[in-house]
């Protein structure tokens, strides 16, 4: 490919980019809030079984908070569909079940080991006990030539 069709091509992705970046903020949710996303339910027996389950529950946008806790739109949504299933009398396990089966394993905060999750924490041993072996190896390397040139 010749230097003036890089160049071409270069341009060519340079300016669209900069013209898909408005896009992006045309893209974020500008719907209503759910019903149920900040408002509680009104039996308080209800809204404390609610209240405890969203505490359970991950936000998979914060990845850090409770969904009691996020202000994410998805967050959102995750504790209106607690609050409906729990006003329609179904129980906190069956809720957390659909929730889990709808968001993955990653949705809990007590989340099963899989196999997935073992094999990743399996790796990140290795890797660890391997830069250890490394160190290891690189500080005795350095006593023996500290004790060689004395």
């Amino acid at each position: 490919m010749g230097p003036c069709l890089r160049r071409g091509a270069w341009v060519f992705w340079l300016a669209a980019f900069f013209l898909a970046l408005p896009l992006s903020a045309a893209a974020q949710d500008r719907l209503p809030p759910a019903p149920y996303a900040y408002e509680q339910l009104r039996d308080p027996a209800k809204e404390a079984q609610a209240k405890a389950l969203m505490e359970e529950l991950r936000c998979l946008v914060c990845q850090g908070q409770s969904i009691a806790d996020s202000d994410a739109p998805l967050a959102g949504d995750m504790r209106h569909e607690v609050r409906s299933k729990i006003a329609a009398g179904e129980s906190p396990e069956a809720i957390k079940t659909w929730l889990v089966a709808r968001y993955g394993n990653w949705g809990t905060y007590d989340a099963p080991v899989d196999a997935a999750a073992a094999f990743l924490g399996l790796g990140a041993l290795a890797l660890l006990a391997r830069g250890g072996w490394l160190a290891f190896g690189r500080f005795r390397r350095g006593a023996d030539d500290a004790e060689g040139g004395a």
